[in-house]
């Protein structure tokens, strides 16, 4: 496997999921913000919509569909792994000197539940009686859950360059591009593909950058936003090591505002073929700036890329780098249905080949709009899945398209 993608749009070949469990039910009214969650979902009727979509994405295009609980548990076979994750997993709570009981105490399946799920002290206790969790009640978490964790776009990102293993700007959800990275880096059908764009090399804390806001233009240009979650310095970053591995020539900055509902690029628009877009307006019209990097020398042992800050609004560009190109806006611009349809991420469909895309049923009026633009669209029922505020192509991390 290649683990580098060369459009939005190829048909897909293979897809990295995760089926929501026991960490969905961990949600409260009272713990949803601080587990970075907007409400609470039904986990059984969330599994079943989420098992629509994935033998959806099968059935339609025959496409693999990884399942991330199930390369986490091959990985973490290798007790070193496991240990390692254990004890960074428990950091927050001071009990990191528990790794080791606990994982003579819980299977390696156990201990995949518990990496992503969370861990509770009274459930701890069961396990060891004796345990001495310090001032932590019995309700705190030793290891809290991940509730985000089925939107798979966020903790990486594929490009034409190889993988950027992203650095989540809220520390609840840096864990989950923990456990990516390690299966990444050490499930052996994936190890020898890797190539590595971000973080550099000997940065410890590096500056966030997020999957959701990485899209690729055209053959030689990707799209990053700088929003909410993605710094500008990561931007620099993986700009630099994009071109100088010379799968693009352009790399661009879309400056966007700092608010929840324009949260990552993919919210502000979808590439659906070589000359089709679909965007929600407000959020084009949002755009702050564009910016463009290129590559000033590369030598073999330096590397320097320069920045210049376009005069010309996001639509300009974008035209520029897709010819021909069509923009279909979410409810066919209708500023009520376009309002009400965004929220529940219009905008963000998932596209499974050309002008073939899988969208939320309820946006109605969106799903007609792209059916009339000679779009096949293929509807998953989402009274549950939505309630995350994330779309069917936050769900999703393509790992293999065909060529385009």
């Amino acid at each position: 496997m290649n683990l580098r993608i060369n459009s939005e749009f190829g048909t897909l070949r293979s897809v990295l999921m995760h089926r929501p469990g026991k960490e969905i039910d961990r949600l409260t009214p009272y713990n949803k913000d601080f587990l970075l969650f907007e409400d609470v979902p039904y986990l059984e009727a969330l599994q079943k919509e989420h098992d629509t979509f994935s033998n959806l994405i099968k059935e339609s295009t025959g496409a693999q569909v990884y399942q991330l609980r199930e390369l986490l548990i091959r990985v973490l076979y290798d007790k070193d792994i496991l240990l390692r994750l254990m004890r960074e997993s428990l950091n927050r709570s001071g009990l990191a000197h528990m790794a080791e009981d606990i994982l003579e105490r819980y299977s390696t399946a156990e201990c995949a539940g518990i990496l992503t799920a969370g861990l509770k002290i009274h459930e701890l206790k069961r396990k060891i009686p004796k345990l001495n969790p310090g001032e932590l009640l019995d309700y705190a978490f030793a290891i809290p859950p991940c509730p985000n964790l089925y939107f798979q776009r966020d903790p990486m990102a594929l490009t034409p360059g190889g993988i950027i293993f992203s650095s989540m700007k809220m520390e609840g959800r840096q864990r989950e591009a923990d456990l990516l990275r390690t299966v990444f880096e050490n499930h052996p059908n994936f190890k020898d593909h890797v190539n590595k764009l971000y973080p550099v090399n000997g940065h410890d804390s590096p500056p966030s950058i997020e999957g959701g806001d990485v899209i690729i233009l055209s053959h030689e240009a990707v799209a990053i936003g700088n929003s909410e979650r993605t710094d500008e310095k990561a931007i620099y970053h993986t700009a630099k090591a994009l071109l100088a591995e010379g799968s693009v020539k352009r790399v661009y900055e879309v400056h966007l505002p700092q608010k929840r509902q324009y949260m990552h690029l993919d919210t502000v628009f979808t590439i659906l073929d070589e000359n089709l877009v679909l965007t929600y307006p407000d959020a084009l019209n949002a755009v702050l700036q564009t910016s463009l990097y290129t590559l000033k020398e590369n030598n073999g042992e330096k590397v320097t890329i320069k920045r210049e800050v376009l005069k010309e609004s996001l639509l300009t560009v974008l035209a520029r780098e897709i010819p021909h190109l069509e923009v279909l806006h979410t409810a066919d611009g209708n500023p009520d249905y376009s309002m009400r349809e965004q929220w529940f991420d219009g905008a963000n469909v998932f596209a499974i080949g050309p002008r073939r895309v899988i969208s939320y049923n309820r946006n109605i009026h969106t799903n007609r709009a792209l059916r009339n633009m000679g779009v096949e669209v293929l509807e998953i029922p989402s009274s549950e899945l939505s309630r995350g505020l994330g779309g069917p192509r936050c769900m999703t991390m393509p790992l293999s398209r065909a060529r385009v």
